[in-house]
Protein backbone atom coordinates (compact mmCIF):
# COMPACT_ATOMS: atom_id res chain seq x y z
CA UNK A 1 0.00 0.00 0.00
CA UNK A 2 1.51 3.24 -0.95
CA UNK A 3 1.99 6.24 1.72
CA UNK A 4 2.12 9.72 1.45
CA UNK A 5 4.85 12.48 2.40
CA UNK A 6 4.89 15.66 2.73
CA UNK A 7 7.66 17.56 0.66
CA UNK A 8 8.50 20.49 -0.90
CA UNK A 9 7.48 20.99 -4.63
CA UNK A 10 10.85 22.49 -4.57
CA UNK A 11 13.21 19.52 -3.24
CA UNK A 12 14.63 17.13 -5.36
CA UNK A 13 12.42 13.98 -5.22
CA UNK A 14 9.45 16.33 -5.58
CA UNK A 15 10.65 18.45 -8.55
CA UNK A 16 11.42 15.03 -10.57
CA UNK A 17 8.65 13.38 -10.39
CA UNK A 18 7.16 17.09 -11.70
CA UNK A 19 9.29 17.06 -14.20
CA UNK A 20 8.29 13.60 -15.53
CA UNK A 21 4.34 14.89 -15.18
CA UNK A 22 5.70 18.36 -17.22
CA UNK A 23 7.53 16.20 -19.85
CA UNK A 24 4.44 13.64 -19.98
CA UNK A 25 1.66 16.77 -20.52
CA UNK A 26 3.48 18.45 -23.05
CA UNK A 27 3.87 15.51 -25.23
CA UNK A 28 0.14 14.44 -24.80
CA UNK A 29 -0.48 18.01 -24.98
CA UNK A 30 -3.41 18.80 -28.35
CA UNK A 31 -1.09 21.43 -30.51
CA UNK A 32 2.06 21.36 -28.86
CA UNK A 33 1.11 24.51 -26.95
CA UNK A 34 1.85 23.07 -23.07
CA UNK A 35 3.11 25.74 -20.38
CA UNK A 36 4.50 24.29 -17.39
CA UNK A 37 4.30 25.98 -14.12
CA UNK A 38 6.84 24.40 -11.25
CA UNK A 39 5.25 25.52 -8.43
CA UNK A 40 6.63 27.12 -5.93
CA UNK A 41 7.37 26.13 -1.76
CA UNK A 42 5.71 28.69 -0.05
CA UNK A 43 2.04 28.13 -1.96
CA UNK A 44 2.22 24.86 -0.37
CA UNK A 45 2.75 25.52 3.09
CA UNK A 46 0.34 24.90 6.06
CA UNK A 47 -2.59 25.88 7.01
CA UNK A 48 -2.80 27.73 3.38
CA UNK A 49 -1.25 24.36 1.38
CA UNK A 50 0.38 20.97 1.38
CA UNK A 51 2.10 18.98 -1.27
CA UNK A 52 2.21 15.37 -0.78
CA UNK A 53 4.74 12.78 -2.67
CA UNK A 54 2.89 9.15 -2.91
CA UNK A 55 5.78 6.28 -2.52
CA UNK A 56 5.18 2.56 -3.07
CA UNK A 57 8.13 0.55 -1.58
CA UNK A 58 9.99 3.83 -1.18
CA UNK A 59 9.94 4.61 -4.76
CA UNK A 60 8.02 7.82 -6.02
CA UNK A 61 5.03 7.26 -8.02
CA UNK A 62 3.42 10.31 -8.03
CA UNK A 63 2.25 13.92 -6.35
CA UNK A 64 -0.27 16.62 -5.57
CA UNK A 65 -0.71 18.91 -3.84
CA UNK A 66 -3.55 21.33 -2.39
CA UNK A 67 -3.59 25.60 -1.64
CA UNK A 68 -5.79 27.75 -0.71
CA UNK A 69 -6.85 30.32 -3.38
CA UNK A 70 -8.94 33.63 -3.54
CA UNK A 71 -12.26 33.19 -5.57
CA UNK A 72 -13.27 36.13 -7.92
CA UNK A 73 -16.44 36.36 -5.99
CA UNK A 74 -14.00 37.08 -2.29
CA UNK A 75 -14.34 33.31 -1.20
CA UNK A 76 -11.35 32.85 1.24
CA UNK A 77 -12.08 28.93 2.57
CA UNK A 78 -11.62 27.54 -1.14
CA UNK A 79 -8.22 25.57 -1.81
CA UNK A 80 -7.55 24.27 -5.34
CA UNK A 81 -5.71 21.06 -6.03
CA UNK A 82 -3.15 21.05 -8.66
CA UNK A 83 -0.50 18.96 -9.59
CA UNK A 84 -2.61 14.99 -9.39
CA UNK A 85 0.30 12.84 -11.12
CA UNK A 86 0.43 9.11 -11.28
CA UNK A 87 3.42 7.88 -12.95
CA UNK A 88 2.15 5.81 -15.95
CA UNK A 89 2.86 2.63 -14.87
CA UNK A 90 0.98 2.51 -11.50
CA UNK A 91 -2.42 3.66 -12.68
CA UNK A 92 -5.55 1.42 -12.80
CA UNK A 93 -4.97 0.65 -8.97
CA UNK A 94 -7.24 3.05 -7.31
CA UNK A 95 -4.11 5.45 -5.98
CA UNK A 96 -5.37 8.52 -7.93
CA UNK A 97 -8.68 8.06 -5.49
CA UNK A 98 -6.40 7.28 -2.37
CA UNK A 99 -4.55 10.68 -3.33
CA UNK A 100 -7.61 12.67 -3.91
CA UNK A 101 -8.92 11.53 -1.08
CA UNK A 102 -6.33 12.01 1.01
CA UNK A 103 -5.54 15.58 -0.32
CA UNK A 104 -9.67 16.32 1.03
CA UNK A 105 -9.16 15.17 3.86
CA UNK A 106 -5.74 17.82 4.23
CA UNK A 107 -7.66 20.49 3.44
CA UNK A 108 -10.72 19.92 5.69
CA UNK A 109 -8.33 19.72 8.21
CA UNK A 110 -7.08 23.33 7.00
CA UNK A 111 -10.57 24.65 7.18
CA UNK A 112 -11.42 24.43 3.73
CA UNK A 113 -15.15 24.83 2.55
CA UNK A 114 -14.60 23.92 -1.44
CA UNK A 115 -12.49 22.28 -3.03
CA UNK A 116 -11.34 23.84 -7.00
CA UNK A 117 -9.33 22.51 -9.65
CA UNK A 118 -9.04 22.76 -13.00
CA UNK A 119 -8.03 20.03 -15.96
CA UNK A 120 -8.19 19.84 -19.92
CA UNK A 121 -10.62 17.87 -21.27
CA UNK A 122 -8.60 14.96 -23.34
CA UNK A 123 -7.15 13.95 -19.73
CA UNK A 124 -10.80 11.50 -19.81
CA UNK A 125 -9.80 9.59 -16.63
CA UNK A 126 -9.12 12.49 -14.16
CA UNK A 127 -11.86 13.81 -15.40
CA UNK A 128 -14.37 10.96 -14.24
CA UNK A 129 -11.88 10.38 -11.24
CA UNK A 130 -13.24 14.38 -10.20
CA UNK A 131 -17.42 13.70 -11.08
CA UNK A 132 -17.15 10.44 -9.76
CA UNK A 133 -15.63 12.15 -6.63
CA UNK A 134 -18.67 14.88 -6.21
CA UNK A 135 -16.78 17.09 -8.31
CA UNK A 136 -19.09 19.44 -10.76
CA UNK A 137 -18.04 21.56 -13.49
CA UNK A 138 -18.06 25.39 -13.00
CA UNK A 139 -17.22 28.17 -14.84
CA UNK A 140 -13.38 29.62 -15.43
CA UNK A 141 -11.90 30.80 -12.31
CA UNK A 142 -8.18 31.05 -13.41
CA UNK A 143 -6.53 31.94 -16.15
CA UNK A 144 -4.66 28.48 -16.78
CA UNK A 145 -3.55 28.23 -20.11
CA UNK A 146 -3.83 24.62 -20.05
CA UNK A 147 -7.65 23.87 -18.73
CA UNK A 148 -10.08 23.75 -20.72
CA UNK A 149 -12.51 22.60 -17.65
CA UNK A 150 -12.87 23.57 -13.96
CA UNK A 151 -14.56 21.85 -11.32
CA UNK A 152 -16.04 22.39 -7.72
CA UNK A 153 -17.23 20.38 -4.70
CA UNK A 154 -18.16 22.00 -1.94
CA UNK A 155 -17.36 20.60 1.85
CA UNK A 156 -19.51 20.21 4.75
CA UNK A 157 -18.04 20.67 7.53
CA UNK A 158 -17.47 17.67 9.65
CA UNK A 159 -16.45 17.41 13.27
Amino acid sequence: MPTFRIASPEDADAHAVLVDYFTLRAAEFPGGSYSPTYPTAAAFQAPDGVFLLLQDEGAIVGCGGIRRVGMPDGETDVFEIKHVFLRPETRGRGWGRLLLDELERRARGFGAGALVLDTHHTLEAAGHLYRSSGFAEIPRYNANPNATRWYRKDLEHRA
